[in-house]
């Protein structure tokens, strides 16, 4: 891990979801794609006293031109100099390779997700038992995948393809791997929905939790109803603990600045101070929106 020292506010992920699970909240998994946006995000949790995830996937980092390094300095940076007080998660999100995880854990990340869905359940429980090893002996969580989760945004993953989580196999992948959170298929996709409505089963929901303790993260938080949310987190026994907000962030900000292609972080940090503030002040007030109204955590600090 980086040479950095430890602030007592960044948590790890199966800390922070503890938490969530027990006040009956959701954290928000906010995923700025450009450096100049973390500090927004931590921003809107801070004023409304949220604890919050600030997350990267490994195909971001390469779709915007961002190491694991340059996102972890970023971000500390933004909560020393911001003063962030409410407890925040540094997350590497969808990431298939060993190296990027190692990368990030090596940079000061406090949660990685290992993404072996596509893989063959024993290769899955396999591989996800192998990061969990190497995660937990350096004091980092694991998030992993089970079923596949479809996507209307490639940014997120390949394929557009999807396969509901087993609950009886969702039992075993937890037991054997030891996974602190599970994200599972159950009707949700990355990106927004411009075709098919999002839904969400929630008795699969409720027969995984059924079966395992593990905490439930929710994968394409952008563009579902917050009704349908707010059921999916406060569901007997343990609902959903994590959602995953990308797409409505991006969005907000080239609809801020005018613009309708993505553009590198390079090209972000470049923008004009104006731009900047113009273009931060759309993804504060996303998040703000989505912490008020989706998930619940408001005034949810301690």
């Amino acid at each position: 891990m980086t040479n950095r020292k430890k602030l007592p506010n960044v948590l790890t992920l199966k800390q922070a979801l503890i938490a969530a699970e027990k006040g009956g909240y959701a954290l928000g998994s906010f995923s700025p794609r450009y450096t100049p946006m973390i500090a927004p995000i931590l921003r809107a949790g801070q004023a409304l006293q949220s604890p919050l995830i600030v997350q990267i996937s490994h195909r971001e980092l390469v779709r915007y031109g961002i190491t694991p390094q340059e996102f972890a300095e970023e971000f500390y940076n933004c909560v020393e100099s911001e003063a962030i007080s409410v407890p925040v998660v540094l997350h590497l999100d969808h990431s298939k390779k060993l190296n990027t995880i190692a990368q990030a854990i090596e940079a000061g990340f406090t949660s990685v997700m290992i993404d072996a869905s596509e893989q063959p359940l024993e290769d899955n429980i396999r591989i996800s038992k192998e990061v969990v090893e190497y995660a937990h002996a350096r004091g980092v969580s694991v998030e992993a995948e089970l079923g596949m989760i479809g996507t209307t945004d490639f940014v997120e993953t390949e394929k557009d393809e999807e396969l509901y989580t087993d609950p009886q196999e969702a039992e075993r992948f937890v037991r054997e791997t030891g996974v602190d959170a599970l994200a599972v298929s159950c009707g949700t996709a990355h990106g927004i929905y411009m075709v098919r409505e999002p839904k969400i089963d929630y008795e699969r929901l409720m027969a995984i939790r059924a079966l395992t303790p593990v905490h439930l993260v929710l994968h394409g938080g952008s563009g579902v109803p917050a009704e349908m949310m707010s059921k999916a987190i406060m569901l007997p026994g343990g609902g959903v603990s994590k959602v995953n907000i990308a797409t409505d962030l991006e969005l907000a900000l080239l609809e801020a600045l005018g613009r309708e292609e993505r553009m590198t972080n390079s090209e972000c940090r470049g923008l004009s101070a104006e731009q900047l503030e113009v273009g931060r002040a759309a993804v504060q007030a996303m998040v703000a929106d989505k912490i008020s109204h989706f998930l619940g955590s408001a005034g949810k600090m301690q």
